[in-house]
């Protein structure tokens, strides 16, 4: 869980009980009512690790950096976006007031700080359906042949950040190039009533700090791939039960609560020690911003919405824009790899922003293992 009884905070801070109280009024740690006793408090995980981490003088450089790539503190520096008390900002604008109206070409145009408007080349067909397999292979293709985008100017990597982009939304979304995507990706569904969801959704997802994928499309870009292979690689890394592929542990819990009931299908997953994917995120201790902005355009189904209560009310920490995506998806009767699809659609167009902002850096990434093989003869 992420939150902390404050005799577990105590410990992992070595402190008086004063100095955690502090901590909390100075807005140091976050704190929260125990919804199992209100006149308790709990406390952010996260927040007292990393204050117990700066007053542990005594350890080694290398336990810290090890420490900082685990959900530590941002290890580089992006003008991009950022978390900041439980909002998410795209270059200094709130992306959940930018749901409310802007489309992803929009974030697109931000986030690469354009200022011209996007032009999607594409073939123009929606006679097929949205696929990864596309997408990747689409993707593939293009590293062999594109420039190395190390050496180059900002004008020209926008152009083709612009076309790598176009390449995936053929694969991701095709239809016809002047239409936005996300009325493409509504009409190839042959769900029109579900476009104004998918373009909130496709803004809310469009870019999230240094996570998994986006660190490794930096990686990438930071060796001077072509920006096409930065993209590659962030797709991959999305495609992990960890990171974009969380939806398929939320569908899961879902058939559990068809089959046993919601309340029941929650508890046994506590009984079991499983983690719930449909809950809780470590950067939003009050709530993930993105579900909440999501899911208040439509109407929950109802066994969503029971597990959603459920779920809220046993672990105390509300659902995510995991639970969120796959809920919309089963509003709107949309394929079963929607989430996905989605996902992967919008987060295209940060990893190109981050991987036109590492590569203008000219800095490797290139972290140092701490060994801890056999010893060396």
């Amino acid at each position: 869980m992420s939150w902390l009884t404050a005799e577990q905070a105590l410990t992992l801070l070595g402190t008086k009980s004063q100095t955690l109280y502090a901590n909390v009024s100075r807005g140091r740690i976050r704190a929260k009512p125990d919804p199992t006793d209100t006149r308790r408090s709990l406390y952010f995980t996260e927040d007292v690790k990393r204050l117990a981490a700066r007053h542990a003088g005594r350890r080694k450089s290398e336990t810290v950096a090890a420490d900082a790539i685990q959900w530590g503190d941002p290890v580089l520096p992006s003008a991009l976006s950022t978390i900041l008390q439980g909002r998410l900002f795209y270059r200094g604008q709130d992306a959940v007031k930018l749901a409310e109206q802007a489309t992803l070409e929009e974030v697109a145009l931000l986030l690469w700080d354009m200022r011209r408007p996007l032009r999607l080349k594409g073939q123009g067909r929606n006679d097929r359906l949205p696929t990864l397999t596309a997408a990747f292979s689409a993707l593939a293709e293009r590293t062999t042949t594109d420039l190395p985008s190390l050496g180059r100017s900002p004008p020209a990597l926008q152009t083709e950040a612009e076309s790598v982009f176009g390449t995936v939304a053929d694969a991701l979304a095709p239809g016809l190039p002047h239409l936005p995507l996300h009325q493409r990706l509504a009409e190839v569904w042959n769900r029109p009533d579900a476009g104004e969801p998918i373009r909130r959704s496709l803004v809310l997802l469009a870019d999230h700090e240094l996570n998994a994928s986006t660190f490794t499309a930096r990686i990438t870009a930071s060796a001077g791939a072509p920006l096409s292979a930065a993209a590659l690689s962030g797709l991959s890394t999305l495609t992990g039960p960890l990171h974009g592929g969380a939806w398929q542990g939320v569908r899961l819990l879902m058939d559990r609560a068809a089959a046993i009931g919601a309340e029941e299908a929650v508890r046994s997953y506590l009984a079991e020690g499983r983690p719930l994917s449909a809950v809780g995120h470590p950067l939003y201790p009050d709530g993930d911003a993105r579900a909440q902005a999501l899911i208040a355009c439509f109407t929950l189904p109802p066994l969503f919405s029971e597990v959603r209560n459920v779920a809220e009310e046993l672990i105390g920490e509300r659902v995510n824009v995991d639970f969120a995506l796959t809920a919309m998806t089963s509003a709107f009767h949309l394929p079963q790899d929607a989430p996905l699809i989605i996902f992967a659609l919008a987060r295209i167009v940060g990893w190109l922003a981050h991987a036109m902002e590492q590569s203008a850096s000219g800095h490797l990434i290139r972290p140092r293992a701490r060994y801890v093989g056999p010893p060396v003869e």
